[in-house]
């Protein structure tokens, strides 16, 4: 079973990176109350399944807007796809086609 991190703040996003420098990491940029994003949820959540080597994560843009600022969210969901702790590509938008290519691309 994929595990998907929860992000809380700057600093565990930090270690996030810190912990998995080699990995794609992939991180879910999400609201409680926005319907596309608890549409794609699940199917993100199978991709975590699905893709063992690869990084999963969640930030609540609500929760953590500090983190939110940081990369730019416009559109939710967003998901950025991370490597060595760089951003690499992003998906806008809960287009699962896309987002599965993308992390196939990299991962």
């Amino acid at each position: 079973m994929g595990q998907i991190h929860e992000m809380s703040d700057v600093v565990s996003l930090e270690t996030l990176f810190k912990n998995n420098k080699d990995k794609l990491i992939v991180i879910d940029f999400f609201a409680t109350w926005c319907g596309p994003c608890k549409l794609i949820a699940p199917k993100f959540k199978k991709m975590s399944d699905e893709f063992s080597r690869v990084v999963f994560a969640k930030v609540d843009v609500d929760e953590c807007e500090d983190i939110m600022a940081n990369y730019d969210i416009k559109v939710m969901p967003t998901f950025i796809l991370f490597k060595d702790g760089k951003q690499i590509d992003l998906v806008e938008g809960s287009i699962e086609e896309e987002l599965r290519s993308k992390i196939s691309k990299y991962a």
